[in-house]
């Protein structure tokens, strides 16, 4: 099971600088997401005195009532990991970015980057980068 960010890589210019971290799930979260239900394209990563929270990643759990799929987890990261993310974060004005959740064995990992958030000319461009490289592509296939 390997459930990636699609949109992270377009919204963010990632740094390359990860970090594994743990989920603090409910067991009906746990089943949902070992079955691939599990949405955190507009999920975020929150830093709150010296401990890490997923804010707004949806996990969907049948069968529970009075139930918020949206709701806060706290991320296990040891206090060195959260004191380097913190530090690089104010530095370089980056931002955590949920990059893909997977298991390792019985355990559900998430997988965190430092990114700086693109502005809107960057992702057109980006785009049209995409457009191009596509066209030349199929010109070589084409001339084969």
């Amino acid at each position: 099971m390997n459930i990636a960010n699609k949109k992270a890589r377009f919204e963010y210019e990632l740094s390359g600088d990860g970090v594994e971290a743990g989920i603090s799930l409910l067991g009906a979260e746990a089943k949902s997401v070992r079955e691939g239900r599990v949405d955190i394209s507009q999920s975020a990563v929150r830093i709150l005195g010296d401990e890490a929270f997923l804010v707004n990643a949806n996990i969907p759990a049948p069968g529970l009532q009075k139930y918020n799929s949206t709701r806060i987890r706290k991320l296990l990261l040891h206090r060195g990991e959260i004191l380097s993310l913190v530090t690089k974060m104010k530095q370089k004005k980056l931002q955590i970015v949920p990059i893909r959740v997977y298991n390792k064995g019985r355990l559900i990992k998430l997988y965190l980057e430092l990114g700086r958030a693109k502005r809107k000319f960057e992702k057109k461009e980006a785009l049209k980068r995409h457009d191009i490289n596509r066209d030349i592509e199929k010109e070589f296939k084409g001339s084969l």
